[in-house]
């Protein structure tokens, strides 16, 4: 059961994210509902998270995800009393927030560089990213260091954006973990029993190192880079 303001809420969160992908901001739902402040918000929002009407989605400042509606909402004439609210409800497709101002906080894991596993690179930092440029699954971020991959448009103090992953296809880019000492981000390939790291710059030759002595970390999903 849910209380008039409640209904009125999902209702609001409802249409926007119809209407742009975007959860609204605090600020926002404040005025739409005429409450006195954000507070009475939060209070709403966890009810209705707690009735699994809504959901947070973790590692997002404004985002929220509808789950479910009253019957009543979806046919767009809202309940007269509040004793009939949420009697009866339906699904909302899953659908997460297109991203437009929806930014990301995930890992970095320091500078990719030769003789320092991705584990001891770890330093609790984070890099905000758009969430347009990460797809689904776990990310973090790395600090590419040289010159080895130009070719394929990844250049020394780009941030790379790694999907984490330990199977990779030949021809994807990966961070790969080479006996357990040094990590590179290189072009994969396979060659029977060995691994072939390729760079992408003629200058550099390719590595080729026995399949069990390489372990990849993760995919390249996207690339930042900083103008000085």
């Amino acid at each position: 059961m849910l209380t008039a303001k409640q209904h009125e809420l999902l209702r609001f969160i409802h249409e926007r994210l119809e209407e742009t992908g975007i959860s609204p901001s605090f600020e926002e739902m404040k005025e739409a509902l005429e409450l006195k402040s954000k507070s009475g918000v939060h209070r709403l929002i966890s009810a209705l998270e707690e009735r699994g009407f809504i959901r947070r989605l973790p590692n997002r400042a404004r985002a929220l995800e509808v789950l479910k509606m009253p019957e009543s909402a979806v046919a767009g004439s809202a309940p007269k009393a509040a004793n009939d609210l949420g009697a009866r409800t339906t699904s909302v497709p899953a659908r997460m927030p297109e991203a437009a101002n929806d930014v990301i906080d995930i890992p970095l894991h320091g500078r990719i560089a030769a003789g320092a596993p991705i584990e001891a690179l770890e330093d609790h930092q984070s890099l905000p990213v758009p969430a347009a440029l990460l797809g689904p699954g776990e990310h973090f971020a790395l600090e590419v260091s040289g010159d080895s991959m130009i070719e394929a448009g990844i250049f020394d103090g780009d941030y790379a954006l790694i999907r984490r992953a330990d199977t990779a296809r030949d021809g994807d880019i990966v961070v790969a973990l080479v006996e357990n000492e040094e990590a590179t981000l290189k072009y994969l390939w396979r060659e029977g029993g060995r691994v072939r790291l390729d760079p992408a710059n003629p200058s550099y030759e390719p590595q080729v190192y026995d399949a069990r002595a390489v372990q990849v970390q993760g995919k390249l999903a996207g690339l930042l880079r900083r103008y000085h």
